[in-house]
């Protein structure tokens, strides 16, 4: 996980002295914040696609998410917090929590990165400090993106504890 750190902060500095000495064309914070985004996403994504579809509904204990629901829940917090980063009222879908076949939530993963990348997209240095509403606080547009993000790694450490529970190794672990 150190080596993964490291080399996500090294992209991201590339990518800020990039956008900076190319003008000031591409938000750099912004950038710096996807690429973020896009390590976390492949880590949740390789987990859908590495872990057995039996395994899916494996839960440590009975009053938490089984491992296909954590995926579908990061699928939905994706939908509804880059909903809110674009303006959007709160208006939560867990429809993606439900789902437990991994062919669904694969779908459903890559549907919701679509759906924040089309806010990515958007975000620009002007648009960045727009607040929005986020349960009943203020926050900014680029914030709002830097939770959403926070939370895919908030969730993928669940998903590493249930795949070391069952033998599993992580794809942040993976040589």
């Amino acid at each position: 996980m150190k080596r993964m750190m490291t080399m996500t902060m090294g992209m991201a500095l590339t990518t800020v002295t990039l956008a900076a000495q190319a003008g000031g064309g591409v938000a750099p914070h912004v950038a710096v914040l996807k690429m973020e985004a896009e390590t976390i996403r492949s880590l949740v994504l390789r987990t859908a696609e590495k872990v057995p579809e039996d395994v899916y509904g494996f839960k440590p204990t009975p009053d938490v998410r089984s491992l296909g629901g954590v995926i579908g829940h990061i699928a939905d917090g994706n939908n509804l917090l880059c909903g809110l980063a674009n303006g959007e009222k709160f208006a939560p879908n867990p429809v993606n929590e439900k789902k437990t076949t991994r062919v669904d939530l694969v779908a459903a993963l890559k549907a919701s990165y679509a759906a924040c990348d089309k806010v990515f997209d958007a975000t620009t240095d002007v648009n960045a400090a727009t607040a929005v509403d986020f349960f009943g606080q203020k926050q900014t547009r680029l914030g709002m993106l830097a939770f959403t993000t926070s939370h895919m790694w908030e969730h993928y450490g669940n998903l590493v504890t249930y795949m070391r529970l069952k033998n599993i190794v992580p794809p942040s672990s993976e040589k």
